[in-house]
Formats: C-alpha cells, sequence, structure tokens
C-alpha cells in the first residue's frame, strides 16, 4: 500500500494521501506551480499570473475537500465493545431518505436560479425599453393571461372527478385559480424564452439525477435518443391512467429524440389487482405485446382480474396457452419485486406515477408543459455537450 506523500500545489504543498490521487481534482493540479508558467510583465501586480494562482488556490480547495470528504466518509461515530460505527455505515442505513434530501435542496436551488435568471431577463428588457419591471411585466405577462372559463373548470373537474372525490361547486374556486397559475406559467416561460434569444443565457447549474437501470425493460423509442424518460407505474392506479396521454404526447412531439421505458410500482395495499396485472405485462412481453397489453390495461381499470387479464391477451392476438401458464405460474412476480425495490432504493418514489427523465425526478400526474420544460433543458444540455467536443 502505498504512503501518503506530500505533493506541490501551485506554490503550495498538500499532504495527500493514495486514495485523494485518485481523485481527477488532486491529480490535475498536483506538481504545478505558477512560477513554471512564462510571463512578459515585471510588475508586482502581474494580472497575467493572477489565473493561474486562482486556479492553484481552487486546486488546493478542491483536492483538499476530497480529502475531507473521505476522512469524513471513515468518521468513527461510536464504538461497541471492539465493533466500529463509522459515518459511512450510518449513512447507509439512511441512504434512501438522504438521497431524498439531497434532491429536494437541489431542487430548491434549481427553482431559485431559474428565478433569478427571469429576474434578470426582466431587468435587461426593461432597461432596453425604458419601462419599469412593473410596468414590462403588466404588458408583456400579466395582460395576456386569459381568465379560466367555467367550461374549463367543468373540463378539469370532469377528467379528475374519481380523483378529486368532492362535488364540484367545493372545489371551482381552487380549480380556477390552479388553471389561472398554469396558465400564468405557461405566458411567462414563453415570453422569458423569447428574451434568451434576446440576452442569452449560459446556466452552469448541474440537476439532481438519480441512477435508474433501463437494460432489458420495456421500451419505446431507440436507445440513441437524447432523453430517457423512465415511469414507474402502476396499472390499476387512476393517476397513472391520466399520466398515459400526456406521456403519448411527449412521445408524439419528441419523436426520436426521447425513448420511453416501463417499471413496475404495484401498489398493492391500495389497489389488490395491481400485482397480478404488472405480472401479466410481463407475460405479454415475452410475447413482444407488452405495449397493446399496457394500453388496453389502462384503458379498461376494471378489467384486471386474472380472468379478465387472460381475456384481454387472447383479444390481443397473443397465445393464451403460453400467457395463460405464465401468469399462472407468478413466472414474473420476483422481477416485479425487484422492480419495486430499485424504486424504493432511489429514496424518492412516494407513489405513483413516477418519472425519471435523464434521471431528473418528477412526480405525480403533471401536466405536458412540465415534462416538456425538463426535455428541453436536456436536449439543450446534449447539445452544448455536443459542440464542445466538437
Amino acid at each position: 500500500m502505498r504512503a501518503w506523500e506530500t505533493h506541490a500545489i501551485g506554490q503550495r504543498r498538500l499532504l495527500v494521501s493514495p486514495q485523494q490521487m485518485q481523485s481527477p481534482w488532486c491529480r490535475g493540479f498536483v506538481n504545478t506551480s505558477v512560477t513554471d508558467m512564462p510571463t512578459t510583465s515585471n510588475s508586482a501586480h502581474d494580472y497575467s499570473r493572477r489565473p493561474l494562482a486562482l486556479a492553484s488556490l481552487l486546486g488546493i480547495l478542491l483536492c483538499t475537500s476530497a480529502v475531507a470528504t473521505e476522512t469524513a466518509k471513515d468518521a468513527v461515530l461510536a464504538k461497541v465493545g471492539d465493533a466500529v460505527i463509522t459515518r459511512a455505515t450510518v449513512d447507509g442505513l439512511v441512504a434512501g431518505q438522504l438521497k431524498s434530501l439531497e434532491q429536494k435542496r437541489n431542487q430548491l436551488r434549481e427553482s431559485a436560479l431559474q428565478q433569478a435568471i427571469g429576474q434578470a431577463l426582466i431587468r435587461l428588457e426593461a432597461r432596453a425599453r425604458g419601462l419599469s419591471e412593473p410596468a414590462l411585466i403588466k404588458a408583456e405577462i400579466t395582460s395576456k393571461v386569459a381568465t379560466p372559463s367555467d367550461t374549463d373548470v367543468d373540463a378539469f373537474y370532469a377528467a379528475r372527478k374519481d380523483a378529486i372525490k368532492q362535488p364540484k361547486d367545493k372545489v371551482a374556486d381552487q380549480i380556477r385559480n390552479y388553471l389561472l397559475q398554469q396558465e400564468t406559467q405557461r405566458v411567462s416561460k414563453k415570453y422569458l424564452d423569447g428574451l434568451r434569444t434576446k440576452f442569452p443565457v449560459r446556466s452552469f447549474f448541474e440537476p439532481f439525477r438519480a441512477s435508474v437501470a433501463t437494460a432489458g425493460e420495456p421500451t419505446q423509442g431507440t436507445d440513441k435518443a437524447a432523453v430517457t424518460i423512465v415511469e414507474f407505474s402502476d396499472f390499476q392506479c387512476p393517476v397513472c391512467k391520466r399520466m398515459e396521454p400526456v406521456l403519448k404526447q411527449v412521445m408524439r412531439s419528441y419523436g426520436d429524440q426521447v425513448r420511453l421505458v416501463y417499471r413496475q410500482f404495484p401498489l398493492s395495499n391500495l389497489h389488490p389487482y395491481a400485482q397480478k396485472a404488472a405480472e401479466a405485462s410481463l407475460c405479454a412481453f415475452e410475447q413482444d405485446q407488452f405495449w397493446p397489453m399496457h394500453d388496453a390495461m389502462f384503458a379498461d381499470q376494471k378489467k384486471l382480474a386474472v380472468s379478465a387479464l387472460k381475456e384481454t391477451a387472447a383479444g390481443l392476438g397473443m397465445d393464451a396457452n403460453q400467457f395463460s401458464q405464465c401468469l399462472d405460474s407468478g413466472r414474473y412476480a420476483q422481477r416485479v419485486s425487484r422492480d419495486l425495490a430499485e424504486g424504493q432504493a432511489t429514496g424518492l418514489i412516494t407513489g405513483t406515477p413516477t418519472l425519471f427523465v435523464n434521471g431528473r425526478y418528477i412526480s405525480g400526474a403533471v401536466p405536458y408543459e412540465q415534462i416538456a420544460n425538463v426535455i428541453d433543458d436536456e436536449l439543450r444540455r446534449a447539445k452544448s455537450a455536443r459542440a464542445k467536443a466538437n
């Protein structure tokens, strides 16, 4: 085992462990000195040296941070007899909850960043047009937001009355306010997107991404797509049913740029037919009929009993005997349990549907625009990465 070593980072020296030498931050900055760089100035305030000096200082901080992080993981929090309990052991016991907290913190920062960017764009445009910021907002956003009509409220309620479970007159004002908020966000986004073309914005924020497996799972779209949506869903869940037309709209709109991967997450304590429906979808998958079976089960969630599932499979032209044998044997029960366990391990899934767009977490039956915003951002990032590579 290699011993700890002293390395030069800029004009400083730092004690670095062999583990930290595996860090790109440490490797990238060791043995770099500002005095090694030629300069054409003899000034005592030579600004040509300053960027590299700052880079060297950054190297010290990042490498030191890496050492500190490693030390924190190995920190002993308790001893029980001869047994040692480290920070890593404790963190492992609550890994899911810690991931959830990390995602929420990241999401708050991302939301605040977008708010700050929007404010900066409004400020620049107001200055360019000689208007106050409130006057600009009123002219370009507030005045263009349409007030939801009674027809809009009725349509929203009709599409969700099974989930709302309250009389329309009790929730009409809440629905109207929600629709007004959605329309305001839509108009604001459209206007701010236009301002981005006038005042270019570069964001260096990296969103939180969960790691979710996709290999061997039911998929729509090409593996070369820039954006992968992983959906954890439940065939008996009424909210999941509302999500399906939204996802179909996404696939139509983005074509080969997006692929959709389905993962099982039956909430059996709430939906007694969900487990067998999940297994049935995988029995159909082995006959290359996953998506037709998927669509049929969501189309009529009252036909999810085993006998009804067999009728549906036969109606779709599957080998009835093969399907029945598969479903009755419970062949895919373990695979469904694996999907559940992997979803829970993210620490983020609290219900269905849950989406991960290139690992970015979205919970619930959200509007098309919300998913499109994330997809558009991912496509911009992919385009930027390609430009840098070339």
